[in-house]
């Protein structure tokens, strides 16, 4: 909104702290180079114009707010004389057209500004305090290149922890398909021994043939079993060991373990004994011994194989490889893919609770960047915990928002240092740990890029980082990068 023009005097530019050391001369080519002007209540300028002047209230009540999705989120409201806003960076060297204003600026009560054009704002520092300029740009963009720098690394050293959790993962299940096969070649060469063994020796074929049938009978039960407690197994496998003595089966504390894990009781044995006679039995019990084992490493194959394929699935997931940077996606899926890369981080003494809400509908955003998010989070979280606690993972509508809640059972974060915490370079583990970056990094990917926001609730044994995000891309508006 336009002010209404009014006179400009030296002397009362002299009362503010911003001017109380400047010379007349100094203070007249403010007055004669800027402006004074009133504004009834209402917006000054909004976040996102062109930053063309720097503004110093004389009289009145200014009000900052920053966009937030579809609010405007207040950050600052004064009525001390001579707190500034607008073009305060204007003396940078940057290139003109990239300045806007970063956030908007309102008055809530008839309000005097002292304004100064951009241009001239840079001419006066740079030809009043040349030295400071050269100082104030270098820590500007000495902190933008370290935190930039910075930040770069601390991809790489997630990139490498998640690199080192994921062939640990691997790891497991392939050297489990490893073990297992090699154990099924041993079952096979023993079931075609076996098979020569039966076809050479006195069996009818009626004989022969209830065997192979009870061979797929057999096969199918080791499909159907269910898992025991190791009370109910210990129990079984004494029953077995029994039957097969009784029954003048040697060795039968051997079968014993493989019978129960394949499902199969005393009531399945005594339908092996009652269709073949008792010359039989003992080759046919370990005919289907044979049959069970091989199954169950089948079946150890099978599971080993599919965690592979589900680890690689997820790493793809995660990091978004084969997919656009910008599109509609179900946060669950992002999520379940990150905690799956970092289950050897949050480790074996952290209870992983997932309390989703699976109505929600999916949303726009960029999914590679809501994963760092996540893992920032949740590798924070279980930092917290220390290796022991309870992780709950709970997305919800909130709001006309997604939210997707973080709560860790660790110490909580003290509240002295609770508003510092989403700062560049602020942290609390020790020097070589972490980088301070990980939570400013998460703030501008969801508040910047997503136009979502961030929240921390916090007390001894319940800490709750909360995200929040827009659930269409007209709340998003288009795709930009994160200041």
């Amino acid at each position: 909104m336009s002010g209404q023009p009014m006179p400009c005097e030296a002397a009362e530019l002299s009362t503010l702290f911003l001017f109380e050391k400047l010379d007349g001369e100094q203070l007249a080519r403010l007055c004669r180079e800027g402006r004074v002007e009133r504004f009834e209540p209402g917006y000054v300028y909004q976040e996102g114009e062109p930053a063309t002047c720097f503004f110093v209230l004389l009289e009145g009540t200014l009000v900052m707010s920053r966009r937030v999705g579809s609010d405007d989120v207040e950050t600052t409201r004064s009525s001390q004389r001579g707190v500034y806003a607008g073009a305060m960076q204007a003396y940078l060297t940057a290139p003109a057209e990239q300045a806007h204003y970063k956030g908007s600026l309102r008055v809530t009560e008839p309000s005097r500004f002292f304004i100064l054009p951009a241009e001239t704002f840079a001419a006066v520092l740079h030809d009043w305090f040349p030295m400071a300029v050269h100082l104030l740009e270098g820590m500007f963009f000495g902190s933008q290149n370290a935190q930039r720098t910075i930040g770069q690394r601390e991809r790489l050293l997630a990139l490498g922890s998640l690199s080192a959790g994921l062939t640990h993962e691997l790891n497991n299940p392939a050297a489990a398909a490893v073990r297992a096969t090699s154990a099924l070649r041993e079952r096979v060469a023993g079931m075609r021994h076996k098979l020569g063994a039966i076809a050479a020796g006195p069996y009818a074929r009626d004989t022969l043939e209830t065997l192979v049938e009870l061979q797929e009978r057999t096969a199918d039960q080791v499909a159907k079993a269910t898992p025991l407690s190791p009370l109910e197994a210990s129990d079984r496998e004494d029953a077995l060991g029994d039957w097969l003595d009784d029954h003048g089966i040697a060795g039968g504390w051997e079968i014993a373990p493989t019978f129960v894990q394949g499902g199969l009781d005393t009531d399945w044995l005594d339908r092996v004994a009652a269709a073949v006679d008792a010359q039989t039995l003992e080759g046919a019990v370990r005919w289907l011994n044979y049959t069970v084992e091989t199954e169950l490493l089948m079946n150890e194959i099978e599971d080993s194989t599919t965690r592979v394929s589900n680890l690689v699935n997820a790493a793809k997931q995660y990091s978004q490889l084969d997919r656009a940077p910008y599109q509609v996606v179900d946060v669950h899926e992002l999520l379940d893919s990150t905690l799956m890369m970092l289950a050897g981080k949050i480790g074996s003494g952290v209870t992983v609770v997932k309390d989703y809400d699976r109505a929600l509908p999916k949303i726009p955003a960029y999914p590679g960047e809501l994963n760092q998010v996540w893992t920032n989070l949740i590798d924070n979280a279980a930092s917290a915990m220390d290796g022991e606690g309870v992780l709950t993972v709970r997305t919800a509508l909130d709001r006309e928002q997604l939210l997707v809640e973080f709560r860790d059972t660790g110490p909580g974060v003290p509240e002295d240092i609770r508003g510092r915490i989403f700062d560049p370079f602020f942290t609390t583990k020790p020097v070589g740990e972490g980088t301070g970056l990980g939570l400013d990094i998460s703030w501008r990917i969801v508040v910047n890029k997503h136009h979502g926001h961030l929240e921390v609730h916090s007390v001894p044994g319940d800490t709750r980082f909360q995200v929040f995000l827009p659930l269409t891309a007209a709340d998003t508006d288009t795709p930009q990068e994160a200041s």
